[in-house]
């Protein structure tokens, strides 16, 4: 598409490993310039995992800065005070530490968006303390006090990630009024424990629980030839008696969902029977059929090849990789990734130059990254 939404902003970012590229993923593909700032020895820490690392960092300008250093620091601050987003991932306090106080920079570039993601914010007991995702999930609750395992899906990241990408949106909106961009603060444990309001909105104003997933027609059975579905009946009556008759239980047809869900034990076993009963091919074919809301448990690689997947163009190659785009749609178009993932360090010189750096510290930076400092 031409015009991307984004285009004509710079964002600088100084996070690494998930929640801040994945922010600036979203962003980038939307049209954003993003400079990713990597230490010039070894650069991003998940570069160690290279799927990982090019899954957020296509797109992307890496320029290699050791902010330790006069040249360093001084070719960073440059960079900043000619951007419109700071994104960084330092713990709390560390940005002031290394010269680059919000408020300060708000004084030389007042449009300025400062994004500070970190693991519990920047105030508070815990904000502080180390933590990786696993953690975060078992604090704000999203794993089961009695049988807990360990979630396949970094969702703290995920959500830090997008909650900062709002942020940097929203200062962008913000500043056409107020002519200044603000100092956004991002929580890790804070954006997750808005994926559980539903849930823990009730229990804050001692409200009775709701049932909503306990319906029995709602969960993972296994098919005859070892294969799963999901049955995502969370409580619709009208879903329900479809499923009965399908399932030859006509006579559970006409319970309403407060029943079964007292029932629901009882009820799903017998749901579990039948579904044992016939080989995924024969749900694949009598479920949509019926219009029942379910679907086929799939791996990743049937992701690859998954029809509709195809069909949105969520798989995009550049640089020779399949890449999976940002979800937004914008007038039909798609914004994918438009350039492959960077090398580190490999656009430090070109970008230091645009910012108006002194060609004896771009110098300095580049041999720094080459070792030959």
């Amino acid at each position: 598409m031409s015009g991307l939404p984004l285009a004509g902003y710079r964002v600088v970012s100084l996070a690494e490993q998930y929640p801040g590229p994945f922010a600036t993923l979203i962003l980038g593909d939307l049209g954003a310039d993003v400079v990713q700032v990597e230490r010039p020895q070894g650069g991003d820490p998940s570069r160690i995992f290279p799927g990982h690392h090019a899954a957020l960092n296509r797109g992307k300008r890496s320029v290699a800065l050791d902010l330790k250093t006069t040249e360093g620091f001084d070719a960073c601050r440059a960079l900043v005070e000619g951007a419109d987003v700071l994104l960084e991932g330092f713990r709390p306090g560390v940005l002031t530490r290394l010269g680059l106080d919000p408020a300060e920079l708000a004084e030389r570039n007042p449009g300025l968006v400062v994004v500070s993601v970190s693991g519990f914010g920047q105030h508070g007991p815990y904000r502080d303390r180390p933590v990786h995702d696993l953690s975060f999930q078992a604090v704000a609750g999203l794993l089961d006090p009695d049988a807990p395992v360990v979630p396949r899906v970094a969702l703290a990241d995920v959500a830090a990630g997008l909650f900062s990408a709002v942020a940097a949106l929203t200062g962008l909106a913000g500043r056409v009024h107020s002519g200044r961009g603000g100092h956004y603060d991002v929580g890790m444990f804070d954006a997750l424990l808005s994926f559980v309001a539903t849930r823990l909105v009730p229990v804050a104003n001692g409200m009775a629980p709701d049932g909503l997933g306990g319906d029995p027609g709602y969960g993972l059975f296994a098919t005859a030839d070892g294969r799963w579905i999901s049955l995502s009946i969370a409580f619709e009556d009208h879903f329900w008696q479809a499923l009965c008759g399908v399932l030859g239980l006509g006579s559970l047809g006409g319970v309403r969902a407060p029943e079964r869900i007292a029932r629901r034990d009882e009820i799903r076993a017998l749901l579990a029977e039948r579904i044992a009963a016939e080989p995924l091919a024969h749900w694949e074919e009598v479920l949509p059929a019926a219009g029942i809301a379910y679907a086929a448990v799939q791996g990743l690689a049937d992701l690859v090849t998954d029809p509709h997947v195809q069909a949105r163009g969520l798989l995009q190659e550049v640089g020779g990789l399949r890449h999976l785009r940002q979800p937004l749609v914008v007038d039909g178009s798609a914004p994918g990734p438009r350039s492959a993932v960077p090398a580190l360090g490999e656009h430090t010189a070109e970008v230091l130059r645009e910012a108006g750096v002194a060609e004896k510290t771009v110098a300095a930076n580049v041999a720094r990254l080459t070792g030959q400092y």
